[in-house]
């Protein structure tokens, strides 16, 4: 998938260092954009072996509107560890505060939350919303059954009222679903893009939620498309990611899920990857 590995090479060629919120310095650009077609296999990285099990129970935890980390920890999934509601623990980025938010399980108004209460009145990851909120996702699901030509499918992650409640502000803020010739396109805009650690769960995450939605209205799948703002490289990860670099891409691997009601009863068990054959795993430390 030489689209991700194109974005790399511009930003060891191009990036800017400069300091940020974490602590660590990056290498930066403004601006890059993502592409692949569905039909050349499912984008998921083989210069390195990403988990897939990782990316898909996140996007059931987003689906289902969940805030509750417990939730992702009871499935052995630790990515959003480090983080919680500034409601719970203030953000700092010194040892003493991190412990704090790794003990603390709320994470406030994040993705799955908006896409499926906007506009209602969170509480915490355990009282429902107070006020009717809309619910996105089963908008753009029943818009997309009724009238595939609609232009206006759009969910967005980024409130500005509950900003200040989320664990962290919505990185990749929102997706459209356009239909052409049969077939479903997702395009995604993201504000921040952590691109050796997170922008290869980002396009797998966005690709399976392309498949789900594509088997929810009948249609074959189309063109994954991130547009991406500040796209980064943390100096910690530079030698590793080049490392990556030198790695021949291999073939990728395809996506398959069975059972398949409803993207609102899919567990994330249900769908599996084939075929998958990537380079070793890669470590590289998050920055919170």
């Amino acid at each position: 998938m030489t689209a991700y590995l194109d974005i790399v090479e511009k930003i060891l060629k191009h990036g800017f260092r400069k300091q940020n919120r974490t602590g660590i310095d990056a290498l930066t650009i403004a601006g890059a954009m993502f592409e692949h077609d569905m039909t050349d296999g499912f984008p998921l990285l083989t210069t390195k072996k990403v988990p897939f099990r990782l990316v898909a129970s996140e996007l059931e935890f987003f689906i289902r509107g969940i805030t509750d980390k417990e939730w992702l920890r009871e499935k052995n999934n630790h990515i959003w560890d480090e983080w919680c509601s500034p409601d719970a623990v203030p953000y700092s980025n010194n040892r003493e505060t991190q412990e704090q938010m790794m003990a603390e399980r709320e994470l406030g108004p994040i993705y799955g939350w908006q896409w499926r209460n906007f506009g209602a009145r969170y509480i915490s990851h355990n009282v429902p919303p107070e006020g009717e909120g809309a619910d996105q996702l089963q908008t753009l699901v029943e818009t997309l059954k009724k009238n595939p030509d609609n232009r206006r499918m759009i969910v967005s992650a980024w409130n500005p009222l509950d900003l200040p409640r989320m664990a962290l502000p919505p990185c990749h803020y929102t997706f459209q679903v356009t239909v052409i010739d049969g077939r479903l396109n997702l395009l995604w805009n993201q504000r921040s893009v952590d691109v050796a650690l997170g922008l290869p769960f980002n396009i797998a995450s966005y690709g399976c939620l392309l498949h789900l939605l594509a088997k929810e209205a009948g249609l074959g799948e189309g063109r994954l498309i991130g547009f991406l703002g500040d796209v980064h490289i943390y100096i910690n990860h530079v030698d590793a990611i080049r490392e990556q670099l030198t790695r021949e891409p291999r073939t990728l691997p395809e996506i398959r899920t069975e059972h398949f009601t409803s993207i609102f009863d899919w567990h994330y068990t249900d769908t599996v990857i084939e075929s998958y054959d990537p380079h070793p795993a890669i470590k590289f430390e998050i920055a919170v």
